[in-house]
């Protein structure tokens, strides 16, 4: 039997406004600072490995990133960072907290049209109140019959939310950046997937190859290519 699909779940960052690049301008100031005592290439790669290791307890967002970044720049430094420098560390990232938040080209439009017509869902992960930050000043926020917030995006996160919103997985399409956190999941609850890749992945969020021999799974240059989709989806047309 085939489902028609009612709900849309829509992921944040990177999807529906910029955050990654917050990140990379991080990096280049974080490695600049760090210049002194190593190569660029040793700072991220220590800085990673720190983050992987601290990610259970600190989990994702600005704040555990802080955190991480002070404890990979004591490390690297032998604990010859000065105070200053750490100080500096700290105002970068609270200048990533406190930066406006910017949607991505076409993402106003899409949403008028899509909230008229499907239920929607903004599915994001990280820390709580940076992510209700971001919501809040989005300006989107109305487009959303609800919004979920988790620790991580697993099979059994996705399982939790469309069974609290009463949704059938078959019935329910999701669209993010990330491949493993936003669509390889869904996909395995049966629902369906679109890919629309961000110019920056994470390296914790990449995975091998899309699922392209997948039959419910979708990839899209941008957002503002999602509603076509949807139609030819919906009209029972291979897109």
């Amino acid at each position: 039997m085939k489902w028609p699909i009612t709900t849309i779940g829509l992921d944040a960052d990177d999807t529906l406004w910029h955050n990654e690049n917050l990140f990379e301008d991080h990096h280049r100031k974080y490695c600049e600072l760090l210049s002194d005592y190593h190569d660029p290439k040793t700072v991220e790669r220590v800085l990673y490995e720190t983050e992987m290791n601290n990610l259970e307890l600190f989990g994702y967002g600005v704040k555990g990133f802080t955190l991480s970044c002070i404890e990979t720049a004591i490390s690297l430094t032998d604990g010859a960072i000065k105070a200053e420098e750490i100080r500096r560390i700290i105002d970068h990232c609270r200048q990533m907290l406190l930066h406006p938040v910017e949607l991505l080209e076409g993402v106003e439009s899409v949403l008028q049209g899509l909230d008229q017509r499907f239920r929607l869902l903004l599915i994001t992960k990280g820390d709580l109140r940076d992510q209700e930050r971001k919501i809040a000043k989005s300006g989107i926020a109305h487009h959303f019959s609800h919004t979920e917030v988790v620790s991580d995006k697993t099979v059994e996160a996705y399982a939790r939310v469309l069974q609290r919103n009463k949704i059938h997985s078959e019935q329910f399409l999701m669209v993010g950046n990330s491949l493993k956190s936003d669509i390889l999941p869904v996909l395995d609850l049966g629902g369906h997937g679109v890919h629309i890749p961000y110019r920056i992945t994470w390296e914790h969020e990449n995975v091998q190859s899309p699922p392209h021999d997948h039959d419910n799974f979708y990839q899209l240059e941008s957002i503002q290519q999602l509603p076509d989709l949807i139609d030819a989806i919906v009209l029972g047309n291979n897109p």
